[in-house]
Formats: structure tokens, sequence, C-alpha cells
């Protein structure tokens, strides 16, 4: 009988630690935990030069708060013939998504790539390829390795060279609001939902900001 009660003392008590590390059982896992963390705070992306398919250098902050919509982002390489073309087609579908639901003036698609071969002929010709819209998805690359880094763990995108050239990495739908926050980080296996949080959250930046608040 006392290991009985011993054991459901013990349980009792691991149950106890989990529901504490977990924030209530809500997260199990680090990657997890990082993107709750990420919906209730969103994190200020770092400066970062991209460079555009049109031969342009941008300031990545800058031309979201200029162009006023929400992203959806994501990362490949235009050498990757696995998980970048998944991405891209998944990616596609919800580029029909927005023009079906009629979202192009408050949502926008931007991939950019993590690897410094490519320039920009490469980014137009994987747009092509991708059957982008011009003004509704836009394709980018790093200018300067340090900010590259900066931005990939920001994102929590890891990326490992491999044999040819190639690069292993992660993949993932990141909504961007327009100030420059990253404020969801989506599985690629449900775009719709990265497609409701991104309209959800241009609503929100569509609302006027309450009297003496400023831009943050």
């Amino acid at each position: 009988m006392r290991w009985i009660v011993a054991l459901a003392l013990a349980l009792a008590a691991g149950l106890g630690s989990l529901y504490g590390l977990t924030d209530g059982f809500a997260v199990l896992t680090a990657e997890d935990a990082r993107r709750q963390d990420v919906a209730q705070h969103p994190r200020a992306i770092p400066a970062t030069a991209v460079l555009a398919e049109d031969g342009r250098v941008l300031d990545l902050r800058q031309d979201l708060r200029r162009d006023g919509r929400v992203a959806i982002i994501n990362f490949f390489y235009t050498r990757c013939l696995s998980l970048c073309l998944a991405q891209g087609s998944l990616t596609e579908r919800l580029q029909q998504a927005i023009v079906a639901r009629g979202l192009q003036d408050r949502i926008r698609l931007i991939s950019i790539s993590f690897d410094a071969r490519d320039r920009a002929p490469d980014l137009t010709r994987y747009a092509a390829r991708m059957g982008a819209e011009s003004g509704l998805w836009q394709f980018l690359s790093f200018t300067q390795a340090a900010q590259r880094d900066a931005a990939l763990a920001l994102f929590g995108i890891t990326v490992v060279p491999a044999p040819l050239g190639e690069f292993e990495h992660n993949a993932a739908f990141h909504i961007v609001t327009p100030d420059g926050r990253l404020a969801r980080i989506l599985d690629l296996d449900d775009p719709g939902l990265a497609l409701t949080a991104a309209e959800t959250l241009s609503g929100r930046a569509a609302e006027p900001a309450p009297q003496g608040e400023g831009t943050p």
C-alpha cells in the first residue's frame, strides 16, 4: 500500500513540474515554446539589407513599413531541389488563395534566399518558375552575412552546408506585421492557418491607433 501512495505522490510531483515547465501543458517542445512566445510577444526584426529581383538593395524593415501589408515570409535557396520546391508549391497555393479572397491589398508574400550565390537574375528566374505575381510575391536575398545570420536566428531558421553546394534547412511560414515584427510562426503543412493568421493581423494593422499612441 505504501508503494502505491509513494508512486502516486511521485506522479503528482512530476505532473506538477511538467505543468509549470510547459505553461500549463500548452507547450511540449522548445520550438512550441518559442512559437508561443513569439505569438504573445512579437519580435522586432533586425536591420537587414536585402537584394531584390530588380537589383535594388532594400532595407527590409523600411520596405515592410512602406508597403503597409502583412507579409508571409519564408526562406529558401534557388538551387534547392527538395524542401524549397515543396515550400514554393505551398506558397503558390497561398498566392492563389490571396487573390481568390481579394486580399492583395492586405497581405503579401516574401521568399528570402539565404544562399550568397543567389543574385537578382537567379531570383527573377525562380520567381517565374514559381508563377509569382509581381506586386504580390517578392523574392529577395541577403547582402550581408552578419545580417543574414541575425535574421535567420530571429526567425528560427537553421542552415547547414551539405555536399555539392547544397544546404540542409528547416522551413515554416512566418507572419510579419508592417511595423517589422515577427508575430507568428506556423508549419508549412497548414498554409490555410497561415493565411488566416495573416488576415487577422492585417485587420488589426488597418485599425486606427488609439489617440495618444504612436507607431512602435
